[in-house]
């Protein structure tokens, strides 16, 4: 932690300085609250990159390049021999599940450090951090499973936007574990009306729509993961007008809540992510467009997917933002 955020009587902690092995040991076994927190994020992070480079294999129809599961062919572990698919198809889809593992280990890390983190003002170890944490590699476990079916089934849409949910849903229990970690475990303090937590939980849930009719447009279109692939059997000028409908509802309640907030008093850091969440909708609804209108070129629908797990980000963040239960004193 560097010295001008030091609590007062605690000496400066170099976290993260100096990348030994035991060093990281050290870190994970005995995790300070500032520790902790950069720990939970390395979990955000890593639960991140599963999504975008789950994106890049499908958008690079990447999807078979290792036609077999768990090894990449019948007869390799690794991309290695021929497929029928080019070699750079092999190696980005046997570069995934490399990532996978090393996102696999970091989840491990982040729940050991979960079970051995004590906030001072707890008597024990924290169990809404402990469960937070252990449900980041079992999701991981969940998701290789997924991967497999999606594989072994040759990519069936249904499948791969099953696969992308359960993605969704560990960047969730990675953010509930980022903020939860910063808290005591008190009863939360609403900072705001009902009404616009009620107007938050429901941008919980049009983003959460919005993203599942994004991999409906996907598994419709061009770029479902490779060229000889199954597709939702739905006109793609028809799915695609949902996807920007929701995305024109989501806009409106973003506008809602962001008067809101400014009307109702909420926290800064609460207005702060309004203004930030109002910024990426805009932002992705060009990109949106512009994929639209240019032919979907795999480059700008990949940019679009980074800025729709930005969103899922940010407006997962809002509601912890509008409550209270405290601060850890050395956080």
């Amino acid at each position: 932690m560097p010295a001008h955020l030091a609590s007062p009587g605690q000496a400066a902690e170099p976290a993260f300085r100096g990348w030994s092995a035991r060093r990281v040991a050290d870190l994970v076994l005995a995790p300070s609250p500032a520790v902790m927190r950069r720990i939970a994020l390395a979990g955000v992070a890593a639960s991140a990159a599963i999504v975008l480079t789950g994106a890049a294999v499908r958008l690079s129809q990447s999807g078979l390049g290792c036609p077999d599961w768990p090894e990449c062919t019948a007869r390799s572990l690794v991309a290695s021999g021929d497929t029928g698919d080019s070699l750079i198809h092999r190696w980005i889809e046997f570069g995934n599940r490399l990532v996978t593992v090393a996102i696999f280990v970091i989840s491990v890390l982040v729940s050991v450090a979960a079970w051995r983190f004590r906030d001072g003002q707890a008597a024990g170890r924290r169990r809404d951090l402990v469960w937070l944490a252990a449900a980041q590699p079992g999701a991981i476990v969940v998701q290789a499973v997924l991967g497999g079916i999606v594989v072994l089934t040759k990519l069936n849409p249904g499948w791969v936007s099953v696969h992308f949910v359960a993605s969704m849903a560990l960047v969730a229990a990675t953010v509930a574990l980022y903020v939860r970690c910063q808290e005591p475990a008190a009863p939360a303090r609403p900072l705001v009306r009902r009404e616009v937590r009620l107007i938050t939980f429901g941008l919980v849930a049009v983003v959460a729509l919005m993203m599942m009719a994004g991999t409906v447009v996907s598994g419709t279109g061009p770029l479902a993961g490779a060229r000889s692939v199954p597709r939702y059997s739905l006109p793609l000028a028809a799915v695609t007008q949902l996807h920007a409908d929701i995305g024109w509802l989501l806009g409106g309640l973003v506008v809602a809540l962001v008067l809101s907030l400014r009307l109702g008093g909420a926290p800064r850091r609460a207005a702060r992510l309004g203004g930030l969440l109002v910024g990426l909708i805009l932002a992705q609804g060009a990109v949106g467009y512009a994929q639209y209108f240019s032919g979907l070129p795999a480059g700008l629908v990949w940019v679009h997917e980074t800025g729709a797990t930005a969103i899922w980000v940010t407006v997962l963040l809002l509601p912890y933002a509008l409550r209270d239960r405290g601060q850890l004193a050395a956080a």
